[in-house]
């Protein structure tokens, strides 16, 4: 017999499971400290005043407050002038 035994029913049948990023906390919603703002792979957003950065780029509160998001303008390496957002708790 030359031919090949049967491998299943499918070859990409694979999946990750789901990594759950997003922004958690929403513009002008109440915090607590330690709580989770946003979940995020890299620095999409920066943190602002009283928003620690944890090892994962997990923005958390550091203090009581509301969240706030606004943006500013940063040079880059390159000397190109973006537009970036920051996470305040106020």
């Amino acid at each position: 017999m030359a031919h090949r035994k049967a491998e299943g029913a499918s070859k990409n049948g694979r999946d990750s499971n789901p990594k759950y990023l997003g922004v958690k906390k929403n513009h002008g919603q109440a915090i607590t400290v330690g709580q989770i703002i946003l979940r995020q792979r890299g620095t999409s957003f920066l943190p602002g005043k009283n928003v620690g950065v944890g090892k994962d780029y997990t923005l958390f509160a550091e203090k009581d407050g509301k969240v706030q998001f606004s943006s500013k303008r940063k040079t880059s390496f390159n000397s190109d002038i973006v537009r970036k957002k920051v996470v305040h708790v106020i």
